[in-house]
């Protein structure tokens, strides 16, 4: 990118930075954040403090000349995760962001009383718009969670009224509520299973804006005392609304915790687009779609399915990639976004994949991998699937299953326990979470159906390069990682 500065947090990235140091000769300042990591050429973040309030005093008119900054000047330099090939560092104007901003904040309630806790990546555009710039905006307060792992202590502590994350986030919340329900008594899981019956069918009335009746109101109000308190509880008991995006959610958990009174409202963008390009409202939300074109925002969909979009949110081009720029922004400004989806009557869009990510198998049958993984992952066995099959005569499913499910079961059984290895290694074990996974996947279409699962002993990681900084998987990188493993179920007759 050609930056002059760089921030780091400590020594470890810090050591990253100086290994490559001759390769970047633009470079001339490292901040490091950790006051342990120290080197001749860096400096800490209370220098760089101290030496920006110094330049505030020698230049009194500071903020003037920052707010003489135009629409389309350059703003912020955003790299792409990668899930499909390099990073291309995404140019996002002024102008773009603060259409993005205005919109968003146009569509949802924020005021400066509001708590907002923020826990992904602020390199990523998602979190920048929604947990900062959005915040910044409105004077809500943002909390920091510790870590990932934190983030439900944090809700408890923090009690926030607002929160953005990935589905994955939202996937767990729901698999740790069903174990609790799982292990407490069978009178308190016939309460569950009629209050989570009343609350969806409230939740699609309400979702419809159909009239509810006074049967369905009252019980609901009790279903809510019995249950769903309970749930809430779990989040601090102030949030209003949850925003979901980066991967498709559940239309299950979705339904589930608007029942539960947590919305997750699901929206749909790219670091291209600023990133929101559709969004549910509570005005305008329907289960199983990612909402409609936010305001001054033009979608369609291409001859191919390619979902494709135009507005003042679309990036002004890839960093110094003249050609890309040109393969993904058409002469008539459209972005082709690389996802196939469907707008319905009204407005509502759907993503079925990543185009890239379609599975065609050598018996010309197109798989849309994404539902079916999604699917696979409602099962309280699963923690992650991915489907493999690409020019292959029929697809397969790497399955990770939920270590503390299994384990569960096992004890249940009375089998031998042990780590995830060692119980996997079981084939009656094998059995169930195979019968597990074909339940969950029993409606689907048989070209559709994985033929084969491939079921492994340890979750996808950002640190193994699987999974992005926001958690999605990198199919390549998987398939990579186990080939091996692949290539032998295949070759099995």
């Amino acid at each position: 990118s050609g930056a002059v500065a760089i921030v780091v947090s400590n020594a470890a990235q810090l050591a990253k930075v100086t290994g490559i140091r001759s390769r970047l000769p633009a470079l001339a300042h490292i901040i490091v954040l950790d006051e342990a990591a120290t080197s001749p050429d860096v400096v800490h973040l209370d220098q760089v403090l101290s030496r920006g309030r110094a330049a505030r005093d020698r230049h009194p008119d500071w903020r003037e000349a920052a707010l003489e900054v135009v629409e389309d000047e350059l703003a912020t330099l955003i790299y792409t995760s990668g899930t499909t090939g390099d990073p291309k560092g995404v140019m996002l104007s002024h102008g773009n962001i603060a259409s993005n901003v205005t919109t968003s904040v146009a569509l949802f309630t924020f005021t400066a009383e509001d708590e907002c806790l923020s826990f992904l990546p602020l390199s990523h555009i998602f979190e920048r718009m929604f947990g900062h710039y959005c915040m910044f905006h409105v004077g809500v307060v943002i909390n920091y969670a510790e870590s990932v792992e934190t983030v439900p202590a944090d809700m408890r502590e923090i009690r926030p009224h607002l929160m953005a994350s990935v589905p994955r986030l939202y996937e767990k919340m729901y698999a740790r509520v069903l174990d609790t329900v799982r292990t407490s008594s069978p009178l308190r899981r016939r309460i569950f299973a009629w209050a989570r019956d009343v609350g969806e069918r409230w939740a699609e009335a309400t979702i419809a804006g159909r009239p509810i009746s006074p049967a369905l109101r009252l019980q609901h109000v009790l279903a809510d005392r019995l249950a769903f308190a309970k749930v809430r509880a779990r989040t601090g008991g102030r949030v209003r609304f949850f925003i979901s995006g980066g991967a498709p959610l559940s239309p299950d958990i979705a339904r589930f915790f608007y029942a539960a009174g947590l919305p997750i409202l699901e929206g749909y963008g790219l670091t291209e687009t600023s990133p929101v390009m559709a969004v549910n409202t509570f005005s305008h939300h329907r289960l199983g779609t990612v909402g409609k074109a936010i305001p001054e925002v033009e979608i369609r969909i291409a001859p191919d399915g390619e979902i494709v979009t135009r507005g003042p949110n679309v990036m002004c081009g890839y960093w110094n990639k003249p050609e890309a720029t040109a393969e993904a922004i058409d002469e008539e400004r459209w972005f082709h976004t690389g996802d196939i989806g469907l707008i319905d009557a009204d407005g509502y869009l759907s993503i079925t994949d990543r185009k890239k990510d379609l599975i065609v198998t050598a018996g010309g049958k197109n798989i849309a991998p994404q539902p079916i993984e999604n699917l696979a992952k409602t099962s309280r066995f699963v923690s992650n699937a991915v489907m493999i099959g690409d020019r292959r005569p029929f697809p397969i499913m790497l399955v990770v299953p939920n270590e503390g499910q299994v384990k569960g079961w096992v004890e249940h059984k009375g089998l031998p326990t042990g780590d995830l290895e060692r119980m996997v290694a079981n084939a009656d074990v094998r059995q169930k979470i195979e019968r597990e996974v074909r339940m969950t996947l029993r409606d689907l279409a048989q070209f559709e159906m994985p033929k084969k699962l491939l079921i492994l002993t340890k979750d996808f990681s950002v640190e193994a390069g699987e999974l992005t900084p926001t958690l999605k998987v990198r199919r390549r990188i998987v398939e990579e990682h186990h080939r091996a493993a692949i290539e032998a179920l295949y070759g099995e007759k």
